[in-house]
């Protein structure tokens, strides 16, 4: 299963420009699937988020804001995965008990 980021920006940002220019370089070596999302198209969005984007979530937790790393990004979209993978064994090895 793939995480799902969520991305929360604004036009005309820089850091939401780099933010996504980090998750694309991240997704030649990861796999996940991306929404993007302009707070400008919602007045509540504007009300929660203002002038602190980009903000990026991983499967509804909130995982970075303002700056990442193509390498913090994978490292903990892996951990993501990784967790997901154990409690999938775990879960598997208690029913067969």
């Amino acid at each position: 299963m793939k995480p799902k980021l969520t991305l929360y920006s604004r036009t005309d940002c820089c850091l939401c420009d780099e933010m996504k220019a980090v998750i694309r370089q991240a997704a030649a070596t990861t796999s996940f699937d991306l929404e993007e999302i302009d707070i400008a198209t919602s007045r509540d969005l504007q009300a929660l988020y203002g002038d602190q984007v980009p903000v990026l979530f991983i499967d509804g937790r909130r995982a970075f804001k303002y700056r990442v790393s193509a390498e913090q990004l994978a490292k903990r979209i892996r951990r993501k995965r990784s967790a997901f993978f154990t409690d999938i064994a775990s879960r598997l090895g208690k029913g067969s008990s």
